[in-house]
């Protein structure tokens, strides 16, 4: 259960996943596409096995929600919520910048939020309010006027209080593939979005992948991971409880400990034993400590590479001189530096986000944040001064690509008298 992993071969398996689903998505995303809600109402049926009345949640049960869910549980959401829009309000661009680059030409970013977005918050083995939190707060933030959420069926009523405590009400209770395809393509009740975010199974994640000509997707998002970087200053303890608390979330999620300390894997994996015996979510855990294990590296130099190459979803740093390893490190969607840093306080309450890349695309990929519900314009502005200092340059390149009438247009300018 707990074993010595092949890096290459533990990222080929992870995205393995994905390409064993896609006949089955595409059927879905077809479905969709040619009946919209009527498949939706069908797909529901055969998935979740439920028969839905309505898509959508109506106002007053988001009022209703907060009648079964506990206040103090209210009060933690509303923390939580705060400190998620604090961290977000950080990344603001200013939404006009310009500034005068040389005499008479001014150059500079617009930022324009999107329009409307889409959030999937799953659901099914757990409620996810913190998940509904992640996705819609920085959308806010951002200025996007219409958040469309879907979730699967039955939502559970935290979800509900979280988004009607982010100011989110346009929510419908629809799951999986089915749920990526209304949102990309439309429905007759659900209009189509610019962009999608959010983390979900192989099944969302494909969909979203499929679906990225017709809405513009955060990063393939799949089941939970986190990759521990640790020396012989690692409590065990600790790292155990990181492995287990990310293995809980889908026996699908992989848990990679890498480390120079020959010991620390049988050390750590005593202890995985140990705290697993009360651990409530006992037979997921195992199935996903089946996708996890360690590296063990000849020096700091080696594990940084490792760990680079897997470029987990979350990264724990647990050495000595976790600011060394911070620096050194490249590839990792978020990053808990020191042993008190629990990947618990960035999944719901620090303020950081927990939408992340997967699979190893945090290589190329950067977790949500505000960036990916705007849009940038550049802006350039020249004064006939401008236009002078410039005109040369412009003339000569447009020429010498032939593009004759792209010289013209500025020396037209350049012969106006004022």
């Amino acid at each position: 259960m707990w074993k010595a992993l092949d890096v290459a071969e533990w990222k080929e398996r992870r995205r393995a996943d994905l390409a064993g689903v896609r006949e089955a998505v595409a059927g879905i995303v077809e479905a969709v596409d040619q009946d919209g809600d009527e498949a939706l109402y069908a797909l529901t049926k055969k998935f979740d096995r439920i028969e839905l009345e309505d898509l959508a949640v109506a106002p007053e049960e988001f009022e209703a929600a907060y009648d079964e869910v506990d206040e103090a549980l209210v009060d933690a959401l509303a923390d939580a919520e705060a400190n998620i829009r604090r961290f977000h309000e950080l990344q603001r661009n200013r939404s006009l910048w310009l500034e005068e680059v040389e005499p008479g030409v001014v150059l500079g970013v617009k930022t324009t939020p999107l329009d409307r977005v889409g959030a999937y918050v799953p659901g099914g083995r757990a409620a996810y309010p913190s998940t509904a939190l992640m996705t819609t707060v920085p959308a806010q933030v951002a200025g996007v006027e219409e958040i469309c959420v879907c979730s699967p069926p039955p939502i559970h009523p935290l979800t509900l209080v979280a988004l009607d405590l982010a100011g989110v009400d346009e929510c419908y209770r629809i799951g999986g593939a089915q749920a990526i395809a209304a949102m990309a393509l439309g429905t007759e009740t659900i209009d189509p979005v610019q962009k999608i975010v959010g983390p979900g199974n192989v099944f969302v994640t494909a969909a979203k992948m499929m679906l990225r000509d017709h809405a513009e997707i955060d990063f393939p998002a799949g089941p939970s991971e986190i990759g521990v970087l640790a020396d012989t200053s690692a409590d065990p303890v600790f790292v155990a409880a990181d492995v287990l608390a990310q293995a809980e979330h889908d026996p699908h999620a992989g848990c990679v400990l890498v480390t120079t300390d020959p010991t620390l894997p049988a050390r750590v994996g005593a202890e995985i034993r140990r705290q697993l015996e009360t651990a409530e979510r006992r037979e997921i855990i195992e199935a996903a400590l089946k996708n996890s294990g360690y590296v063990v590296a000849a020096d700091f130099d080696e594990a940084v590479v490792a760990m680079d190459e897997i470029a987990p979803e979350h990264l724990s740093i647990q050495v000595a001189d976790p600011m060394a390893a911070l620096n050194a490190v490249h590839h990792a969607g978020s990053i808990f530096v020191g042993p008190y840093t629990a990947v618990a306080f960035g999944d719901y309450a620090s303020g950081t986000n927990h939408v992340l890349p997967t699979a190893g695309y945090a290589r190329t990929y950067s977790g949500l944040d505000i960036h990916h519900f705007c849009k940038t314009s550049s802006v350039q502005m020249l004064s006939r001064e401008g236009a002078e200092a410039l005109g040369d340059i412009v003339e000569s390149l447009a020429t010498a690509e032939g593009l004759h009438a792209h010289a013209n247009s500025v020396r037209l300018r350049r012969q106006r008298r004022k």
